[in-house]
This record gives C-alpha cells, sequence and structure tokens, in this order.
C-alpha cells in the first residue's frame, strides 16, 4: 500500500485520485483554496461540458491545438467513450447536443461535482482543503511535502495536477522535479475591434463563418458572434486556441478575413448576385439578402459595400455587385485585443510532453512524480475537449501510481 498525493481538486485530479485508490492505496487531494472543481461547477454556463461525442481518435485529436500526436496514445487507452461509460454506470446519464458536445440529462455540473464527490468518499479519500504546497524535495524514492502551513508529509506517490497557471513565475515550485515549462500564454479568448464594422448587431449569430488571420496558415469554420467588444462563438474560439502563441507574439493586434458565405467561392457568390438582377429585379436589396445571412447583417454588408439602402437588384451597376461579393467573402477587419471567454480560462503551455511518459504520465525525469490535466502543454478548442484531455490524463495517472 503507497501513501500518493493528489495536488489540485480539479477534474484531473479527482479523477486521478479515484483511480489511484482502486488498490487500497491511501490518496489525499491537497487542495490550495476552500473548494474542490471549480471549473466542473461554472463549464457550460454551469452544465458541464463534459466531453464531446467524437469517438474517431483520429478525428477527436484534431481538436487539440498542443498534444495533438500525445494524445492519439492517452485516448487509445481512456477516450470519450470510456469516460461516457464511466459517469453512466455511476448513474449520471449523459446526452449529446447537435454540436457534438456532451452534458448530464440534468443539465446541472453540480450532478457531475456529486457524482466525483461520492467516488471520493467511497474510496476513503481525504481531500485537504486550504492546503498549498510550498516546497518539495526527494530523497530515499519519497517526497517530503512541505505546506505554506508550515506542516510536513512524507509520500511514495505524487500526481499534480494544479491545472494551468498564467504566468510563467506560478511554475517556480515544480523547480524541484527540474522539468522544463513551455512558456503559459492564453487560449480561447475572444476579439476586441474597437472601430467594428458590426456596431451595433450585438448578439447577431452567423450559422457558418471562415475565418483567417493575416500571416496564420490555420483556418476555422463554424458559428460566429456578434458582441459588445466585437466577436465571439466557436469559430473565433478555435481560432483563437490554435492561433494563441502567434497572437500573444504580436500582443493581440492583427488583421482578420471573414468570408462570411463559405459554401461559395467569391466568383460563385457573384454570379449568384448578378442572377438576381433577373431573377428578383423589383425587389429592394435591402430586404432581399442572401437566407444563410441574419437580416441585420446583410444589411449592414450592404451598407459597407456602399451599396443605397433604397436600391433595387435591377438597378445594382455591376460594380458594386463587385463590391458585395468581395465584403462577403473577404471582409478586412483590425483586432488590437482579447477578453477571456467567459469564466473558462484555458492557457496554451505548461510541462513538456517530451519528459512525459504519455503511456503512463510519469516523469521521465523523476521517478513516482506523475502529471494530468492542463499543468501540462495540453490544451483543446472549446466543446468538451478540455475536460476529455483531463479525464484520460487524471485516470491514467491514477491507475499508474496505483499499481
Amino acid at each position: 500500500m503507497a501513501a500518493i498525493l493528489v495536488i489540485g481538486g480539479g477534474a484531473a485530479g479527482f479523477f486521478a485520485a479515484i483511480h489511484a485508490a482502486h488498490k487500497n492505496n491511501k490518496v489525499v487531494i491537497f487542495e490550495k483554496s476552500g473548494k474542490v472543481l471549480s471549473k466542473v461547477k461554472v463549464s457550460g454556463g454551469g452544465r458541464c461540458n463534459v466531453t464531446n461525442s467524437i469517438s474517431e481518435i483520429n478525428l477527436l485529436i484534431t481538436n487539440y491545438p498542443r498534444g495533438r500526436k500525445e494524445l492519439r496514445n492517452v485516448f487509445s487507452r481512456f477516450s470519450t467513450s470510456d469516460t461516457v461509460n464511466w459517469f453512466e454506470s455511476r448513474g449520471v446519464k449523459l446526452k449529446t447536443e447537435p454540436d457534438g458536445r456532451m452534458f448530464p440529462q440534468s443539465d446541472s455540473s453540480q450532478t457531475i461535482i456529486d457524482c466525483l464527490l461520492n467516488e471520493v468518499e467511497k474510496n476513503n479519500i481525504e481531500i485537504a482543503f486550504n492546503t498549498a504546497v510550498k516546497e518539495i524535495k526527494y530523497e530515499n524514492n519519497k517526497f517530503e511535502v512541505l505546506t505554506e502551513t508550515g506542516k510536513n508529509f512524507l509520500f511514495d506517490k505524487i500526481i499534480i495536477a494544479t491545472g494551468g497557471y498564467p504566468q510563467l513565475k506560478s511554475y517556480q515550485w515544480l523547480s524541484f522535479s527540474g522539468h522544463t515549462i513551455i512558456a503559459p500564454v492564453p487560449s480561447l479568448f475572444t476579439f476586441n475591434i474597437p472601430k467594428n464594422p458590426f456596431e451595433g448587431l450585438m448578439g447577431v449569430s452567423v450559422p457558418f463563418v471562415r475565418l483567417r488571420i493575416d500571416g496564420f496558415k490555420e483556418v476555422s469554420e463554424g458559428p460566429m458572434l456578434v458582441t459588445h467588444w466585437g466577436l465571439s462563438g466557436p469559430a473565433v474560439l478555435k481560432l483563437s486556441a490554435f492561433a494563441a502563441r502567434f497572437l500573444a507574439e504580436r500582443h493581440y493586434d492583427f488583421r482578420i478575413s471573414i468570408n462570411f458565405f463559405p459554401s461559395m467561392n467569391e466568383e460563385e457568390l457573384r454570379q449568384l448576385l448578378l442572377s438576381n438582377k433577373t431573377h428578383i429585379k423589383d425587389r429592394k436589396i435591402l430586404n432581399s439578402g442572401i437566407a444563410a445571412l441574419p437580416g441585420r447583417l446583410w444589411e449592414r454588408l450592404v451598407e459597407i459595400s456602399g451599396v443605397h439602402s433604397e436600391l433595387k437588384w435591377g438597378e445594382i451597376p455591376n460594380a458594386q455587385i463587385n463590391k458585395l461579393a468581395s465584403v462577403i467573402s473577404n471582409s478586412l477587419i483590425e483586432v488590437k485585443g482579447k477578453t477571456t471567454f467567459k469564466e473558462e480560462f484555458v492557457t496554451c503551455g505548461g510541462v513538456s510532453l517530451k519528459e512525459i511518459n504519455m503511456s503512463t504520465m510519469e516523469s521521465k525525469l523523476m521517478p513516482g512524480l506523475y502529471f494530468a490535466g492542463e499543468i501540462l502543454d495540453i490544451d483543446g478548442v472549446t466543446g468538451g475537449f478540455n475536460f476529455q484531455a483531463a479525464w484520460s490524463t487524471g485516470f491514467i495517472a491514477g491507475n499508474n501510481t496505483g499499481t
């Protein structure tokens, strides 16, 4: 029987502790604050986006800007279907939304929290609240842990699952391990647009757009939302994650291109608009837009294109048709700054994966030391992917410390 410490009372920490305890080990969770599972509580607007319905590993890993290659190994050991089975076997039924996100049927994150707390209690896992680690020493295959309150503890193994930190200096307490820390930068954020051409359209959602950042090769597709400060929605959040380091290096001063109707290229769209000159020539352009675009947005795109509000399709010059097609297919907007997405702070960066055995989550530098969750240089886009990485790495770490 081993004494195992889990540092961090979040999703990865709880899952690691539960699986480490299966071999009758003595497992303790140190949580520096007065509450646990706080990120689980606020996730998905309080509903908790537990995982995603994507089960094919090759497709699943494409949702991780960092850690994609290494997660193939991780998900082969514990994947999305395993998460669903684990919770449902404990009485927590999950449901799938049209976009693939999975939530408890109760639509309450408390259902997930209660399930995890029940498992912790069942396995006699101790939770030490308001217990922050000050220093760790490794001697004679044992870990001596000193807390901020001055107490000393001895453990056989440690799982670090503290989540990501926003600043590099916050990782300093890990220096005992010798691990390389990839400098953290924010991921999953919305775009601030001071001179927003869509000002006044707050709350307008576009079902499907294609976004590009000048100088960055990856594109993002999906729904987009106009906000008070700029742009948000799945397409924006996904792009912010993939371009996290690129944008940090540019101090969040960059230009994006928006294609509001990516199902057609610009020439095809131009031909569609030209056909309106014949088919609906007597209708006002302002009142007869493209069905896929919200009416208020169509009106603004027409205005940006310089088309008069009273003009009919039969009256519009071809040059203005070309301009309208260009604005719809390639609106160029200056972005200056970012806003954190809700309360779900996600970092890109953390402990280098090159120094971790991804089959066990054990450190390659220090035997008996394991890592799980966002402390690692792994992050996913929105949609349940960050929680899935937490469940999977926690499961592997727990099972391997528990042997």
